[in-house]
């Protein structure tokens, strides 16, 4: 029998810790209607097994063109042209084009410069009693990498950051969806300039390799580069801020295995993907719609419906993994979906692993005796449908 039961998430203290409450939602349903913050119904998936199949599944459009006349009321508007937001055969279309400057031995070539970003950093904070581990480290080093690649200069690389936050973070007030359309507009207009340069003066960096990039005589368009840049942008900076964020959080509310790391620092890798499962970067997908009416786990979709996976969720299926709410870096196997799955899995995961790696490592050699400024339970995360992280990480670089 369907359930009808609508699942209420969105509290303050949802935000806190989100994992109690997803334990109770798995034991009711694994796939249900959902009340949004602002209102909204949405069916969400919420064990391992459903939100892969959200995630797979052909008959849920990542288009709102391909589903509604009035596409442009349901968001996206413009990373509607990258890749994350269209379905076969233009997926795979952006997706090739793009590949070819985001391969994965050019990604492992920048290990040596990502080092040195991260040491350079690292040295900012040496002799200082006190950081705010996202502002000085965490946000900092994916921004440095992303805009160095893309060719961004270094003075634009804090509007980038208000830029990402208006695309990912919940308006919290009436005015907050005119602000946030202005910010994107501002967003689009320097990356038409960026691009419009770039064309006319091309250079060894990713943006000119986009405009160069051709399949099959086909090149990317300049609405479709947008989307892809701003694609870029978004997910190589705010996956990975959070990604090192999150994770140190963790480490060092888990002295042990924290210590543990320490000890064996050739371990970092694997960890990665312990820490990915324990609290991901990444805590919903994006949006879907259903191209059809039909009956999908159990439940009645009609045309139209809008799904949504948490992946977060998934990460602590009882179902899928023992002890799920234990932070255990010797675990032989941390399955998770912070990357997503099937066509759409993430392009930049390897980017987002390599930099994770590199930022832990020279923590735990740089700062051993690191440890939290405030009680756990000052710390606030940030309200958003995309991304899990917090706002600030204060901490002691104690030697």
């Amino acid at each position: 029998m369907a359930n009808k039961t609508m699942i209420e998430l969105f509290s303050d203290r949802f935000h806190q810790c989100p994992y109690a409450r997803y334990k109770e939602v798995r034991a009711e349903t694994s796939f249900a209607k959902t009340k949004l913050p602002y209102g909204d119904e949405v069916w969400m998936a919420y064990t391992y097994e459903a939100v892969e199949k959200v995630l797979k599944e052909e008959r849920f459009s990542k288009n709102a063109h391909a589903v509604f006349d009035n596409a442009d009321e349901y968001g996206t508007v413009l990373m509607g042209n990258s890749m994350l937001f269209v379905d076969p055969p233009d997926h795979r279309r952006l997706r090739m084009l793009v590949q070819k400057a985001f391969t994965p031995r050019a990604i492992a070539n920048l290990r040596p410069w990502i080092e040195v970003i991260a040491r350079e950093l690292a040295d900012q904070m040496e002799g200082k009693q006190e950081v705010d581990l996202i502002e000085a480290y965490a946000f900092p080093l994916p921004i440095i990498v992303i805009c160095e690649l893309l060719g961004v200069p270094a003075a634009d690389r804090d509007r980038f950051q208000v830029w990402s936050h208006a695309l990912v973070d919940l308006a919290e007030d009436t005015s907050g969806e005119q602000k946030m359309m202005a910010l994107l507009e501002e967003f689009r207009e320097y990356l038409v300039a960026l691009i419009t340069h770039r064309r006319d003066n091309p250079r060894e960096d990713m943006v000119s390799e986009l405009i160069r990039a051709e399949e099959e005589g086909d090149r990317l368009s300049t609405e479709e580069l947008i989307g892809v840049i701003m694609l870029l942008i978004v997910a190589g900076h705010e996956t990975t801020v959070n990604l090192i964020g999150n994770s140190v959080h963790a480490l060092l509310t888990h002295r042990k295995e924290w210590e543990r790391l320490q000890q064996d620092p050739a371990r970092v890798p694997a960890a990665l993907e312990e820490l990915l499962r324990y609290n991901g970067p990444v805590e919903f997908s994006t949006e879907r719609w259903a191209k059809e009416s039909f009956t999908f786990i159990g439940q009645q979709i009609e045309k139209g419906d809008m799904v949504i996976a948490s992946l977060a969720s998934a990460a602590h299926d009882e179902k899928r993994i023992t002890t799920p709410d234990t932070l255990d870096l010797t675990r032989e196997k941390s399955p998770h979906l912070a990357f997503g799955s099937g066509i759409h899995y993430c392009l930049g995961a390897p980017l987002a692993r390599l930099e994770g790696e590199i930022a832990l490592t020279m923590l735990l050699e740089r700062f051993p005796n690191m440890q939290l400024a405030v009680d756990q339970e000052a710390l606030s995360w940030r309200k958003s449908l995309v991304i899990r992280g917090l706002h600030k990480l204060p901490v002691v670089l104690a030697k």
